[in-house]
């Protein structure tokens, strides 16, 4: 079992310390640094090799919510972030900076605990993905984050995207209700193969695989119809051609 080096940061010192003794007395955590500031963390962030931040959000100078929102997560393996608050009204905010999970004030070494081991499951995840071969196509996947868990779903399960303002719902033939994740269509279509999906609309991914019949300007996939827009038309219609 790896040992996830940790730091956490709040500008109250009781709940700091807290923090600081519930990560200590865990066995697969590792304390790396206390910060009172999201500012002074921001440079130990950038210095040292840091898997996981237990990080409060209301904070003077720079919030929580703010330091999330500057930490890299291109390669996905920036330090994950749990937050820690007093304030329930910021769990969507949360969410939206892809935070690993949500602690409300106060709260006890169970619920801390159970934040933590999310902490290292995801981790063992991201090592198993980076050491694995790569996989045969058909039996590839993709990691999407659905609530506050990282989700495999094989490529050949999914059948369209629809993309909904912040959110992205993800239909599968194995299940008649959608998975709603929230990430974008366009960071979704930069993860997946170009050769087994293809973007038709501004609101539509689908899968080449699961369609069913075609229309000049739509696509079936079982009983939905899907509009291809007249940006995706050239696009859509060059796949089409190798067809027939």
């Amino acid at each position: 079992m790896s040992v996830l080096q940790c730091i956490a940061v709040d500008d109250e010192p009781l709940a700091l310390g807290l923090v600081c003794s519930f990560i200590e007395k865990t066995p697969f955590l590792a304390l790396a640094g206390r910060y009172s500031s999201a500012v002074e963390a921001l440079q130990a962030i950038h210095s040292k090799h840091i898997d996981v931040i237990f990080l409060d959000i209301q904070m003077p100078d720079l919030t929580g919510i703010e330091l999330a929102r500057v930490i890299d997560k291109g390669d996905g393996r920036a330090p994950r972030i749990i937050f820690t608050t007093a304030f329930n009204q910021y769990a969507l905010d949360g969410f939206r900076v892809d935070a690993l999970d949500y602690l409300l004030k106060p709260f006890n070494y169970e619920e801390f605990l159970r934040a933590a081991s999310k902490a290292q499951a995801y981790s063992e995840l991201l090592n198993k993905a980076s050491s694995a071969s790569l996989p045969d196509p058909k039996d590839a996947y993709l990691f999407l984050k659905v609530e506050y868990q990282l989700v495999r779903i094989a490529y050949e399960d999914i059948l369209y995207m629809e993309g909904l303002k912040d959110y992205v719902k993800v239909h599968l033939k194995s299940d008649s209700k959608p998975i709603l994740s929230l990430t974008s269509l366009k960071a979704l279509e930069e993860k997946l193969p170009v050769s087994k999906f293809m973007r038709v609309h501004r609101s539509f991914i689908v899968n080449l695989d699961k369609i069913s019949a075609v229309t000049k300007n739509t696509i079936q996939i079982g009983s939905m119809t899907i509009p291809v827009s007249d940006q995706h038309k050239d696009g859509f219609n060059q796949f089409l051609s190798k067809w027939m």
